[in-house]
């Protein structure tokens, strides 16, 4: 046996290993998480349409080059002999390029098939979609088509019509270097369709040529479905020229590739080779009239002249598509205001609103947090989230970050085996801060603190072992004691009873996730013990993609503290780029529901999906293959309820489509009338564009206050404010949006107008250059639009940063309202100067929220 043999051999065995190793590795950390029976029904699908795929396409590939090695003439063509090329073929030996172009045929029928089958199992989530295709309620208005049909069953159809068409491709691949042999000897001068093949030849060919056309004519009626999903017009979807141009045309392309393949069938028995000039010119011919000259003519005659009249139905499609796509379509507009003044007694009715104002901006407060609270070199803290508590007995809204393990942080010399993988194993603790509370010489008032926490609320399991920055995996329960957290003169250790984690209790196991993570050591360690289990894929964004793939996550995973225990909550979304005459968002998806709402213990990590939008079509498909992998949502404990909010991402996804989608008359959208914008501020002297942001606030006309994510408005090129708008998180009136409209007939003052009005205040613009003299830098972070009772409120924070510190401080902190602007040391003394002296008092109780 060769060398070569030998290697391709063993490469091969190496491959399948790892492969198998893999999936059984899968399979141990689904079934540690109880969700084994989620793993083999993907695993199945994939499976079978792999199968499906590989024998398919191979049977096919290899079946038709045995039939052409039958159809294929044994002996030459009279034409061949005339020219002398069957002496020619012999002189090839003709035996050894038979064999050789068999050969070829198997190899190329065997990667064919596998990567057919690798290609349909990829697309195991498209075929399980179109398996089931739950309705959306809703029919487009050019075909009559049930929107499930262009979500679910298109893309499945497509990938069935473009499979065969590889499949087809391939089939003739392999069988035309026979017939070139047998019939030509590889002399492509003599061939003449006219034709010297014989009739079965030609039959062949002339089969697999009308297949060819067939798939293409129902690739261009697929075509016409997607002009639905068509992002380049005036509006998402067809417009007047799609409608009675490029329509036509796509109709008239299918018309051809149908003819085409008849004149295929035709040329079977017909010996006239000008049929064959049907196809070669009419096809592109076709192309280029039907869905290029004629859509521009249409467009340029009928179109532009009256561009509005025209597109009107159109525009008015893509305005209630998309606002429907999006959750737009539920969205409650109200007017406000806007008086120049706070009012005091709008101030005092607001009360719980002016206490829960965020003075701390999450930036700076995380560099502040891994100063004063990391404790040691290998701790971090990754992220700063907001929620709000019931703090002694008061409804506050806080800010509050997760001590994680960091152990690229430790000491070079501690970077051990050992350390990274048995003992330095896990975070510690939270660090939690009221939004408006300062202490000291401008540091964040820590009501949890410290290691182990202490503060005004139980912390009973602390250690995080799973979350944002805990990568890599860990053994526990082995012969070295897990370091849980440093003490004032010894070190606490501790032993893993969370319920992850997949045992090693046998060689063979620590052989395989040897294997697997491509460490040696876990097979040679002697600190492992028969009790000793292997922890991996600890962080939230590994975790939950690998257990449910098919959803979507947000960028902002946060720590909750809900029963004394840390739990990570996590909005997962379902989308899809094929909803019709929907705006594309960025280019990625063009409709979004917020359906799955994931917890995952930081102990033990137990991942726990609920579902928050069952009547999501989409998520229905999931359900309805994986029953044991959703809860409803009123499974969820209250404690975790309690701190269910709005989701960042879908806000911002859902903001960015209101600047356009806000206008629902047609005529407004086409002159882009009222287009806005996000506004900007400064940050670190530099403009940025406003975040949305969390608040504790009373709604206009409403009876408490509330958590709620808002966002202003700006017109577009203006900095002054038309609009903002607001999604609440409490419970019983979650997910609604409000969007709350300025009067247009005078001056809202926005967020850059406002800072251009501090920097042009001689008091605060001498401080600020004093401050800078004296070697401090001055952070001007997040500046606030606080809506209280029928004013604007705005409020900035400022912090100062020693030349040589790395705790930046809260110095001042500066308010505004439409005419009047103060800076002082304290919000407290900021509103009193803004009011007379009439303002509330910021110690007063807070009432707790009803849950």
């Amino acid at each position: 046996m060769r060398i070569g043999t030998i290697v391709a051999l063993l490469a091969i065995v190496f491959v399948v290993l790892t492969v198998l190793a893999d999936l059984y590795v899968d399979w141990l950390w689904f079934d540690g998480l109880g969700q084994g029976a989620v793993y083999l029904t993907s695993l199945s699908w994939r499976v079978a349409l792999f199968l499906v795929g590989a024998l398919g396409a191979g049977v096919a590939i290899g079946g038709n080059y045995v039939v052409g090695r039958l159809l294929a003439p044994t002996r030459p063509p009279l034409f061949a002999l005339e020219a002398g090329m069957w002496q020619r073929a012999a002189a090839l030996e003709r035996g050894t390029v038979e064999r050789a172009l068999g050969l070829a045929a198997l190899a190329l029928a065997c990667l064919g098939g596998i990567l057919v089958g690798a290609g349909l199992a990829g697309q195991w989530d498209v075929v399980l979609r179109a398996s089931i295709a739950p309705p959306f309620g809703a029919r487009d208005p050019i075909f009559g088509e049930e929107v499930s049909t262009y979500v679910f069953l298109v893309p499945a159809w497509r990938l069935a019509i473009d499979t065969l068409l590889a499949v087809v491709i391939l089939s003739y691949l392999v069988v035309l270097p026979l017939y070139a042999f047998r019939i030509l000897g590889f002399n492509l001068q003599l061939l003449r369709f006219d034709f010297g093949l014989p009739q079965r030849v030609r039959a062949h060919l002339g089969v697999g040529l009308a297949l060819f056309f067939v798939l293409l004519a129902a690739r261009y009626r697929l075509d016409m479905y997607d002009l639905l999903l068509d992002q380049s017009g005036l509006v998402p979807g067809p417009t007047y020229s799609d409608v009675y141009a490029r329509l036509p045309g796509l109709w008239v392309l299918t018309g051809v590739m149908l003819q085409s393949a008849v004149v295929s069938l035709v040329l079977i028995r017909a010996r006239d080779p000008r049929l064959l000039w049907f196809p070669v010119v009419a096809w592109p011919a076709a192309v280029i009239v039907g869905t290029v000259i004629f859509p521009s003519v249409v467009q340029q005659v009928q179109v532009l002249p009256s561009e509005l009249n025209q597109e009107r139905p159109y525009i008015e499609y893509a305005i209630s598509w998309t606002r429907r796509a999006y959750g737009l379509d539920r969205l409650v507009e109200r007017p406000f205001p806007a008086a120049e003044e706070v009012r005091p007694e709008e101030m005092a009715a607001n009360s719980v609103t002016i206490e829960n104002i965020r003075l701390w901006d999450h930036r700076p407060l995380l560099d502040t947090y891994n100063q004063i609270q990391s404790i040691r070199q290998y701790y971090e803290f990754n992220d700063v989230d907001i929620d709000r508590y019931v703090v002694g007995g008061r409804y506050r809204q806080v800010m509050l970050a997760a001590r994680e393990l960091s152990r690229e942080r430790l000491a070079a010399q501690a970077q051990t085996w050992v350390n990274q993988r048995l003992q330095f194993t896990h975070g510690y603790g939270l660090v939690m801060t009221p939004v408006n509370e300062v202490v000291g010489e401008g540091l964040p008032n820590l009501i949890l603190r410290n290691i182990p926490p202490v503060g005004e609320l139980p912390v009973d399991r602390p250690e995080i072992y799973f979350g944002e920055k805990t990568a890599g995996y860990v053994i526990v329960g082995t012969r070295e004691r897990e370091f849980d957290y440093p003490s004032e003169d010894t070190n606490v250790f501790t032993t893993y009873s969370g319920r992850d984690g997949v045992s090693l209790g046998s060689f063979w196991r620590r052989l395989l996730f040897a294997w697997h993570f491509n460490d040696g050591n876990i097979l040679l360690s002697t600190s492992l013990m028969p009790e000793s289990r292997i922890v991996f894929r600890r962080t939230i964004r590994e975790r939950l993609p690998t257990l449910a793939p098919f959803l979507a996550y947000d960028n902002d995973p946060y720590i909750v503290l809900a029963g004394g225990r840390l739990v990570w909550m996590q909005d997962a979304y379902t989308v899809t780029n094929r909803y019709p005459y929907s705006a594309a968002y960025r280019g990625r998806l063009n409709y979004i529901r917020n359906s799955v709402k994931v917890a995952v213990d930081a102990y033990d990590g137990t991942v726990q999906l609920y579902v928050a939008d069952p009547s999501d079509p989409i998520l229905q498909v999931y359900q309805r293959v994986f029953p044991t992998l959703f809860q409803p949502l009123s499974a969820m404990p209250e404690e975790l309820q309690q701190h269910i909010r709005y989701p960042e991402d879908l806000f911002r996804i859902q903001a960015e489509t209101l600047r356009m989608y806000h206008m629902t008359d047609p005529q407004v959208f086409y002159n882009r009338e009222d287009v806005w914008s996000v506004p900007r501020e400064v940050f670190l002297d530099q403009p940025i564009d406003l975040t949305p942001y969390y608040v504790i606030m009373r709604l206009p006309d409403e009876p408490r206050e509330e958590f709620i994510m808002m966002l202003p408005f700006t017109p577009q090129n203006k900095d002054n404010m038309i609009a903002w708008l607001s999604a609440r998180s409490d419970r019983p009136r979650y997910g609604e949006l409000l969007l709350y409209t300025y009067p247009k007939d005078r001056l809202i003052f926005g967020p850059m107008q406002i800072e251009a009005r501090i920097n042009q205040d001689p008091r605060i613009s001498a401080q600020l250059a004093l401050w800078q003299q004296r070697g401090s830098r001055v952070l001007r972070v997040n500046l606030l639009v606080i809506p209280i009772g029928q004013s604007n409120l705005y409020v900035e924070p400022l912090y100062l940063l020693a030349e040589r510190g790395q705790i930046p401080e809260l110095q001042r902190v500066i308010v505004a309202t439409g005419n009047r602007i103060i800076m002082a040391p304290t919000l407290a003394e900021s509103l009193a100067q803004l009011t007379g002296g009439r303002g509330p008092l910021l110690a007063g109780p807070t009432p707790a929220a009803p849950p």
